[in-house]
């Protein structure tokens, strides 16, 4: 028996969990019709193959039609859930994985436009400033019908044989109705703190007398909502003491904070560049005071971390949910002793911000995470041995470097900088995204671990490359900052890029302009600012940065508010002139024929990359499929067809912003499932 705590079982009432780690409840959005089919049960089954002790299914499944999902939930309150569920959870207990599963009433966290178009229900009129919705303030008959609801898809869960249920209560219906900020109600369901948790107690009782004592029945829920008004640490403690009397609460799984808001949310869920774990010990408080099971997740992105979690009797069960989107081997790696081969969460939180853009969960550089039913974790070995030359060393390059070592070719990289990294590399650099250069270190370690041959400093040449005498060559070179988007003054201008390294000095009075969207503009801006400069962030659409996301804004935000920073949308640069020593930026509109005159001292433009695609097409016309890919093969996950050029003495392709500018993940997938059956 191993004597780490991580792998130690815990007896949760009447069921017995292998060990301490689970995956807490959370919606990756891969529903289809609200069901949990085939690609959702993969992603279950892969985690519970690599033995984690418990997955928690489905972070908000609805109970009631006017919960409507806004993130493509499970939809609890059809009948026919029941036998998808129960694929699912055969599944995983074919491994030896509890499975549980979230249910919920959004209450106000969702929209009166979706789903069946019914008003929200709240206990207040007030909406949710995330989600924008006025809705209904509950009557007594949506009391009484919501009740059943919960009862009715908890009876649904227990059919389909899952091993439990974990009620949701933050920021939710539940708990809409305990805190003084969201509650107006008067009579039996407001007022007093007794009155507030009536309907979470009717929904207890409602439950537990629909599943019986031998299913388990646990609670989410905000033991401090950290809101002027709201639920206080003390009335936290209360709540969860009044679950335990009702003897019909198996667990607390507890959450501190509030995410009504983008900047709420993300203290509840820090993204990189954050404290890990900044709620692990107030959930060890409420373990101690409690003294139920009590389970929690918050950025506690590494092994040593969530060790230190169970050994100090902090937690019962420790969440790792991101974790296991970057790696569902954790459990794995951990028993086997090989915690270095860990593929790192790096906090970007791509997973999370692309739920609440309405699209599903991707890890930022896991690319076979909700893709399991066509994209490998564990990369099988090739039958034939060949040799494979890797053109750049980016995180395209280094994962396409990874994925044919593992297959067991030869590989050889050409980098042309004197380190691996490429735009990685560069955004590294700021205090916030340092998290990031774990995508390359991860990769240079498992390449140096297979023998892999890398040549720096070599900016490589097409002779370079055909003397390998390659089977297979991957161009993974890269783009170039793109600032030649002006009508005029394109040379007067620098690219955020020349910012973040260091190239070129912020001015005093400095435009950031970015056509982009994505990430280098707001680390540049965050640099100017920093210095002391008055900065300018415009740009021509209706929001910024759209590409950066909910989450990932927030600290960005934080960061540029207090200084001298403004804020201009909807305006386009059109050109740049010398005005003395200055610079004159015609601003224009989409939108009219309204132009204006401005002077900086500095602009900044952010537009993406062009490719470096050079040596790609030097190298095309001796390929054997002269660089052509067969699409339908690339996304239904199939092996690339032979060339037909009978005189190309190599395969060849190229991937990530040599292709066109993109971002990390849509890199590292290119690599992924051009590489994964060369």
């Amino acid at each position: 028996m191993s004597k780490d705590p991580l792998l130690q079982p815990y007896q949760l009432k009447h069921l017995t969990l292998k060990n301490r780690i689970m995956i807490t409840s959370h919606e990756p959005a891969y529903p289809e019709d609200g069901m949990p089919k085939d690609r959702y049960r993969a992603y279950h089954e892969t985690r519970a193959k690599a033995g984690v002790a418990l997955t928690m299914t489905a972070g908000s499944a609805a109970v009631s039609r006017n919960s409507p999902p806004v993130f493509n939930n499970i939809l609890a309150y059809k009948d026919e859930v029941v036998p998808w569920i129960k694929r699912l959870t055969d599944a995983c207990h074919d491994h030896g994985c509890a499975v549980m599963i979230q249910l919920t009433h959004l209450g106000r966290r969702t929209h009166w436009n979706k789903g069946d178009w019914l008003p929200a229900v709240s206990s207040s009129h007030e909406r949710e400033a995330a989600h924008r919705a006025f809705p209904k303030q509950v009557e007594d008959w949506d009391i009484t019908r919501i009740v059943q609801d919960y009862a009715d898809a908890a009876e649904r869960m227990k059919e389909g044989g899952m091993d439990g249920i974990e009620l949701q209560a933050y920021g939710h219906l539940m708990d809409q109705f305990w805190s003084p900020v969201t509650n107006t109600l008067g009579g039996p369901y407001g007022g007093s703190l007794e009155n507030r948790m009536r309907f979470s107690m009717e929904v207890v009782d409602a439950v537990r007398d629909r599943v019986g004592d031998d299913f388990i029945v646990g609670i989410r829920f905000t033991a401090d909502e950290d809101l002027e008004g709201g639920i206080t640490e003390t009335e936290g403690l209360e709540i969860a003491r009044r679950l335990k009397a009702t003897d019909k609460i198996d667990f607390l799984n507890v959450i501190r904070g509030h995410i009504d808001t983008d900047p709420g949310l993300t203290d509840v869920i820090p993204v990189q560049g954050m404290r890990n774990a900044p709620h692990l010990d107030f959930a060890g408080r409420v373990k101690k005071e409690i003294g139920l099971p009590t389970f929690h997740a918050a950025k506690i992105p590494d092994v040593a971390t969530a060790r230190h979690a169970i050994a100090e009797g902090l937690l019962d069960m420790v969440g790792m949910t991101r974790a296991h989107m970057a790696d569902p081997q954790v459990v794995k790696k951990i028993a086997e002793k090989r915690e270095d081969d860990i593929r790192p969460c790096v906090g970007a939180t791509y997973c999370l911000d692309r739920i609440y853009q309405a699209g599903d969960a991707l890890c930022i550089h896991n690319a076979a995470t909700g893709r399991e039913l066509t994209m490998p974790h564990e990369i099988p070995p090739a039958d034939e041995k060949k040799k494979v030359v890797v053109v750049g060393a980016g995180p395209a390059g280094l994962e396409a470097a990874r994925v044919a070592s593992e297959r067991g070719h030869d590989v050889t990289v050409f980098e042309a900088a004197p380190d691996a990294g490429g735009q990685i590399r560069l955004t590294a650099q700021s205090e916030r995204r340092r998290e990031m250069i774990s995508i390359i270190d991860w990769r240079l370690q498992q390449c140096s671990n297979r023998g892999v041959t890398f040549h720096f400093n070599r900016f490589a040449e097409s002779s370079d490359i055909e003397s390998e005498n390659p089977d297979t060559v991957i161009i993974a070179t890269g783009g170039l900052p793109h600032t030649d988007v002006l009508g005029d003054g394109n040379d007067l201008v620098v690219s955020a890029w020349d910012i973040i390294a260091g190239d070129v000095k912020p001015g005093r009075r400095v435009l950031v302009y970015d056509d982009a969207g994505d990430h280098p503009a707001l680390q540049a801006a965050e640099m100017i600012a920093a210095s002391g400069a008055h900065v300018e962030i415009m740009t021509p659409d209706r929001s910024f940065a759209p590409d950066v996301m909910a989450m990932n804004l927030v600290p960005y935000m934080r960061a540029l508010q207090d200084k001298d920073v403004r804020f201009t949308v909807t305006y386009r640069l059109k050109s740049v002139r010398r005005s003395g020593n200055q610079l004159a930026a015609v601003i224009g509109t989409d939108y009219s024929a309204h132009t204006e005159e401005r002077e900086f001292d500095q602009i900044v433009v952010n537009h993406g990359t062009v490719p470096m695609d050079e040596l790609y097409f030097e190298l095309k016309p001796n390929s054997t499929n002269l660089g052509a890919v067969d699409q339908d093969a690339l996304i239904f996950g199939r092996s690339q067809p032979q060339g037909a050029n009978p005189n190309g003495a190599f395969a060849l392709y190229r991937i990530g912003d040599a292709v066109a500018a993109r971002n990390t993940h849509a890199a590292i997938y290119d690599a992924l499932r051009i590489v994964k059956d060369i």
